[in-house]
């Protein structure tokens, strides 16, 4: 079992600051691409879970939800978030789970921190297999655009008990993001630093694409985001993509 514990240092910080963030701008895009499409209780698959904010409003909503990630102690957080939900620790790229899903979520840009196209091509595999026939994916990435203006500079988190201090830079020869993170937390009188990277990877939209049909989704969509206006159609200056595509209800690809 490969556990990924670069992220187990974040994860407090990301619990206390990023986990519900995202939620504003996920839970529209879900209600129109997918949760009106699928049967009421249906079963879905929060990939990447991280914290398990995601989860818990899916669960709110009278859905059966399953959680996975590499982390252990992001899941941790997951269950103190979301008690009940069954939360599995597996890297996205090899997991296998013993009941199929009417969809699977992988939300908050978290299939960027896989580096390597191959590996890509991977986690679609492992998502086809999970899935019902006609089953939904639904993931969003960072685009170009938004590595550029938004993975630029420093910004800083502080505290009474904690400090967070963010470099974020990219590489745009190499395509490759990098979040520099040092954490300062006071636990029992005492300031304990922490000091990580984090990288993600700008996957171009058509090898995207390219690798979903490889793998044998359909109905491939993609669509552009603003922070301001929501969804809207694909273009060159979108800074994000949501992904959306169905496993064919009648014939296994794969």
């Amino acid at each position: 079992m490969t556990a990924y514990s670069d992220y187990d240092p974040f994860a407090w910080i990301y619990n206390q600051h990023w986990g519900t963030s995202f939620l504003p701008v996920i839970m529209p895009v879900l209600e129109n691409m997918v949760l009106r499409k699928l049967p009421r209780h249906a079963r879905i698959l929060d990939l990447c879970c991280g914290t398990g904010q995601l989860a818990a409003q899916l669960v709110s909503m009278g859905y059966k939800v399953t959680g996975v990630d590499g982390s252990p102690q992001m899941l941790a957080y997951a269950r103190e978030n979301t008690p009940g939900v069954d939360f599995v620790q597996a890297d996205a790229r090899t997991f296998t789970l013993p009941v199929k899903y009417n969809a699977v979520i992988s939300a908050f840009d978290s299939l960027n921190h896989i580096m390597k196209l191959s590996e890509l091509q991977q986690v679609f595999v492992r998502v086809y297999e999970t899935l019902k026939p006609g089953g939904i994916f639904l993931f969003d990435l960072n685009a170009d655009e938004g590595f550029k203006q938004e993975w630029q500079g420093e910004f800083n988190i502080i505290e009474d008990d904690h400090v967070c201090i963010v470099t974020q830079t990219y590489n745009e020869v190499a395509r490759i993001a990098k979040y520099e993170v040092t954490i300062f937390r006071l636990r029992d009188g005492s300031w304990y630093r922490t000091d990580l990277n984090l990288l993600q990877k700008n996957h171009a939209p058509a090898r995207v694409k390219a690798a979903l049909q490889k793998t044998g989704f359909e109905n491939i969509e993609m669509s552009g985001f603003d922070w301001q206006a929501g969804l809207k159609p694909l273009a060159g200056d979108a800074r994000r993509i949501f992904y959306m595509c169905r496993k064919p209800k009648s014939l296994d690809l794969v």
